[in-house]
């Protein structure tokens, strides 16, 4: 772990001034309004995700069994086949063809089998890749880790404050250039999305951890490679109605209650950082400032997590 001092930053994000703002862009930051000022107390981070190889020691340790590995229960599915309600998870299935970028359910599917042993479902093993980011994580999974490991997960104010690494105000944890000087600074999509990630930053998918630089404060991978719980219910309104005392707001935890409009049954938790599928296509969730959400016991191929640990433990 590495310490991350604390302090007061401008917690959020607008669209940055390019002169070809995208939708995709714009759609980014919609939730991420007001920019106010933040106030985090200093605290330990895990340097890197939480690996394939940590979660075997954890699994090992304690015999835990990840949602993904166990079947979904038929009363909260009234509607879903038989042949559905099996262990698994979803995992982003590239399209043959291009395709409109207004439906995710074009490029994800529900893989039987598919778990954090089994990336992209049976026949994979995470064996052969003891350095990726484990996957497949739920909310409950990784909150299970970081209780086992005496940690907790983050906030979202303390990754966004740790994701900037001690700069001030830019577009992403390493400045406000995507690609400074022509260099990959992140794992992130690239070619025609859906069909194919050419890999140009050297990894067409998942990357091990460690394979980009660090930022300020010497964490790696807050942008890119896999999305991050953070403890934070989502809800589109939080940084609108968030309570504050003399323009200042000190260690945020997040509204006491989940509310995704587009989605309001179901139970979001905030996801920080972005993934190797974000683009500037569709997600370009990988901006600092940028804020994910994700349903609490629903997994995939490019959620993790890493955890974090109070200054006083």
């Amino acid at each position: 772990m590495v310490w991350i001092p604390g302090g007061t930053f401008s917690r959020g994000a607008l669209a940055p001034d390019t002169g070809f703002c995208t939708n995709a862009t714009r759609d980014a930051v919609n939730d991420t309004q007001p920019i106010r000022r933040v106030r985090v107390d200093g605290f330990w981070m895990d340097e890197t995700v939480v690996t394939n190889e940590a979660f075997t020691r954890f699994v090992t340790a304690t015999k835990y069994i990840t949602i993904a590995e166990v079947a979904p229960n038929p009363k909260d599915f009234p509607d879903a086949p038989p042949e559905m309600l099996v262990p698994g998870s979803l995992v982003f299935s590239a399209s043959p063809e291009p395709v409109q970028l207004t439906n995710a359910a074009r490029w994800w599917r529900y893989v039987p089998g598919a778990s954090w042993r089994h990336p992209t479902g049976p026949g994979s093993d995470i064996l052969k890749n003891p350095h990726d980011p484990v996957v497949h994580i739920a909310y409950a999974d990784a909150l299970a880790y970081a209780t086992w490991a005496g940690k907790r997960l983050p906030t979202e104010a303390e990754f966004e404050f740790a994701a900037r690494g001690g700069l001030a105000g830019q577009t992403y944890a390493w400045g406000n250039e995507f690609m400074p000087q022509g260099r990959h600074m992140a794992n992130t999509y690239q070619g025609t999305f859906p069909m194919a990630d050419v890999g140009s930053d050297g990894f067409p998918g998942i990357a091990p951890v460690r394979q980009f630089p660090a930022n300020g404060y010497h964490l790696y991978d807050m942008a890119g490679n896999v999305w991050q719980w953070c403890s934070d219910w989502y809800r589109t309104d939080s940084y609108a109605t968030e309570q504050r005392s003399a323009g200042l707001i000190v260690n945020p935890s997040g509204p006491a209650e989940s509310y995704d409009p587009d989605e309001p049954g179901l139970k979001k938790r905030v996801q920080r950082g972005g993934s190797f599928l974000c683009t500037d296509q569709y997600c370009t969730r990988y901006m600092v400032g940028a804020r994910g959400k994700g349903e609490i016991s629903t997994s995939s191929n490019h959620v993790g997590f890493r955890c974090v640990r109070d200054a006083h433990r």
